[in-house]
């Protein structure tokens, strides 16, 4: 699979899929030097976001990738309206979709703790430093604590930077 995180975001944006980039990619965007295999967003779980996202998504052949044969992304708005959250391959790299972010809430919760980013002509929602530190401490696995090691020493160059 070849992974195009930059096109798969872009697709996202270009449909006007509501997300927050949270998790190891938007840490990486700050500047921490971790490796990530995919994209974690906190989605609008609406059916009509996440009918959006399917369209978005489309010619990707995306698929379920936690369910017994990897099964397509086949939504429709009645069966969109009962999910919490999505995990998917996709021919651009994989995507995991999230309703809810430990340490920030649901969807409005996480759009409150984001800002802006301008990249080659995309604006997008990104979790601000100091929400991506408090998930990621709340996380507590080995790779999240090392991200929260490198997310503080950014922050407080950031903070020196500023004076």
């Amino acid at each position: 699979m070849k992974q195009d995180f930059f096109e798969l975001l872009k697709r996202l944006h270009q449909t006007d899929v509501s997300f927050v980039l949270i998790g190891g990619f938007a840490a990486t965007t700050y500047g921490c030097t971790l490796f990530t295999q995919d994209i974690d967003l906190c989605c609008d779980f609406s059916p009509e976001n996440l009918m959006r996202l399917q369209k978005a998504l489309n010619g990707l052949h995306p698929v379920h990738r936690m369910t017994p044969n990897r099964k397509p992304l086949e939504l429709t708005l009645e069966n969109a309206a009962g999910l919490k959250n999505l995990y998917l391959d996709t021919d651009l790299g994989t995507l995991d979709c999230l309703s809810f972010v430990e340490g920030i809430g649901d969807f409005g919760q996480a759009l409150k703790a984001s800002r802006k980013i301008e990249t080659d002509g995309l604006t997008l929602n990104i979790l601000t430093i100091d929400a991506l530190i408090r998930t990621k401490e709340v996380m507590r696995r080995p790779r999240d604590q090392q991200a929260v090691i490198q997310l503080k020493a950014i922050r407080e160059q950031m903070d020196q930077n500023n004076k």
